[in-house]
């Protein structure tokens, strides 16, 4: 694949799910009134997203979703990005599209003018710090190739997928049309899991495309990577996949991570955390600092690096975004 890495005009270009977080203090009754699952993750309709938000108190609302959250960590360490992602023209498309912005992330996907309405996260945060997530995925999961801009995805450096988004079958047959028109323009396409059930639903997609050569850079974690070889053991595993990908990032939590590019292999430790509040957002975090040091040029063993300390740093507190001046931080600990 040819180099044009220097003529791109974004670093890196998402496509992901398009969620507003909607994040509320609660006393622990709630929880029991609201008849939560308490700590889990439960997935909602429409009608039961709009009865609970009804039912949330003060609340902060902001543009969410894995690969949102990683663009927000590579725009704060100082990346050109754009978002592609399906919202509905309605109040939260509304709040997803002027938060997305805000950070510094072009984002110029056509509303959706039809149901289902713009995706939500309502996220309850009793005060011991546990959180309870209700999701509805809504318009996000409609993304049609013909939203893509093609010229847009063509002035990337690296196209980044989000593994949660090749579930529905629409936004899939987008990715698929996006991944052409990267590797047409030249670009690096990177993915990433996102999730252990995604890989059960869809790994003969996934096994296929790494075996024809269309992911450069593949990010998992030592139990996706486990589902998606079959193999138990770590190290075996990991040799298999990065046979087959230019580069290969798999994160292991407390026990750091590893990578590999060009026969090269590095390892680093986790970054030492005085307290996980909450490691929403870890994997989002780790792959933008992984990808803000490629992008550079840096040396595997700096990308890994810069991957750590941004995880690190977003488990430290609440949310999946950076919550301090991450170019500082990097300059800092590297």
């Amino acid at each position: 694949m040819p180099d044009t890495a220097s003529k791109a005009r974004y670093d890196v270009i998402a496509i992901g799910n398009a969620i507003v977080d909607i994040i509320a203090s609660c006393e622990d009754q709630d929880i029991t009134d609201l008849g939560l699952n308490r700590g889990g993750m439960t997935l909602l309709d429409a009608d039961g997203a709009d009865r609970l938000y009804a039912g949330m108190g003060p609340a902060t609302e902001t543009s969410g979703g894995s690969a949102a959250n990683t663009l927000a960590g590579l725009a704060e360490l100082g990346a050109k990005c754009a978002f592609i992602g399906q919202v509905a023209k309605d109040q939260f498309g509304d709040v997803f599209a002027h938060d997305i912005r805000s950070v510094g992330i072009d984002f110029d996907t056509p509303m959706r003018d039809q149901e289902p309405p713009t995706g939500r996260c309502l996220i309850f945060v009793t005060p011991d710090g546990e959180r309870t997530m209700n999701t509805f995925l809504g318009a996000g999961q409609y993304l049609p190739a013909a939203a893509l801009d093609e010229d847009l995805i063509a002035s990337a450096s690296v196209l980044y997928l989000e593994g949660y988004l090749w579930d529905p079958e629409e936004p899939r047959r987008a990715m698929r049309r996006a991944i052409e028109v990267a590797r047409a323009a030249g670009r690096k396409v990177a993915f990433t899991a996102s999730e252990s059930f995604v890989i059960d639903r869809h790994g003969d997609d996934f096994r296929a495309m790494i075996d024809g050569g269309l992911i450069d850079i593949l990010f998992v974690n030592e139990s996706e990577l486990a589902t998606l070889t079959g193999e138990d053991d770590f190290d075996t595993g990991f040799k298999a996949v990065a046979a087959k990908v230019p580069v290969l990032v798999a994160t292991c939590g407390e026990n750091g991570a590893h990578a590999s590019a060009g026969g090269v292999r590095a390892q680093v430790k986790a970054q030492a955390v005085a307290k996980v509040v909450d490691t929403t957002g870890a994997g989002d975090q780790f792959a933008a600092g992984f990808l803000s040091g490629h992008v550079k040029g840096e040396a595997l063993e700096t990308c890994l690096k810069r991957g750590a300390i941004a995880a690190a740093e977003v488990i430290s507190h609440y949310g999946p975004r950076p919550g301090t001046d991450m170019q500082a931080l990097m300059a800092e600990k590297l």
